[in-house]
């Protein structure tokens, strides 16, 4: 969901609602991030609070590269390009690869952030060899393709393909490649 509180344009990630005890209406928090500027906003929203829901219009657009400031897509039907500023999209930068389709946000006709799914598969580059006799809760260092260092379990070698949470950079799990034949 996507709020305008002021000039501020908010696009909501998480919420929770309070139940209010006694003559204590209860209230909603919720967590928002600027898409102008990228900054986190912590809200606390009363029920007799008006608020005005707006819309950003998406754009399949094709990620081309990304420089100091700001990062360029493409549309691939009219090769029109567009800048969107760093800040906007934050951590998520580093996951975008040349010639990915990537969801452009635009608000008023303004790119102002990209929308990538939660969880992005990335290969391993270097780690070091697996441990298989180790317990699975520990964990090693590993560098991916996309220069990112993460905490990765013992059993994880270089070249296999893992998923990545892209808002905290973490370890989800590792993506199967089936080679046995199912009869």
């Amino acid at each position: 969901m996507v709020l305008k509180i002021g000039s501020d344009i908010l696009k909501v990630f998480e919420s929770n609602y309070h139940i209010g005890q006694g003559k204590m209406p209860g209230s909603v928090h919720a967590r928002a991030r600027n898409v102008l500027s990228g900054n986190l906003k912590e809200l606390r929203l009363r029920p007799e609070e008006r608020l005005e829901d707006t819309q950003l219009q998406k754009q399949d657009m094709e990620f081309l590269f990304a420089d100091a400031d700001s990062v360029t897509f493409m549309n691939p039907t009219t090769y029109e390009q567009v800048s969107v500023p760093l800040e906007a999209v934050g951590a998520a930068a580093k996951f975008l690869q040349p010639e990915m389709k990537v969801p452009v946000e635009f608000y008023e006709g303004q790119p102002v952030s990209i929308d990538l799914p939660p969880v992005a598969e990335v290969k391993v580059s270097t780690t070091a060899q697996p441990v298989h006799q180790q317990q699975d809760n520990t964990y090693k260092e590993a560098t991916l393709e996309n220069g990112l260092d993460i905490m990765v379990p013992q059993f994880i070698k270089p070249g296999e393909i893992v998923r990545v949470d892209v808002a905290t950079g973490k370890y989800v799990d590792r993506v199967r490649t089936d080679t046995k034949k199912r009869l």
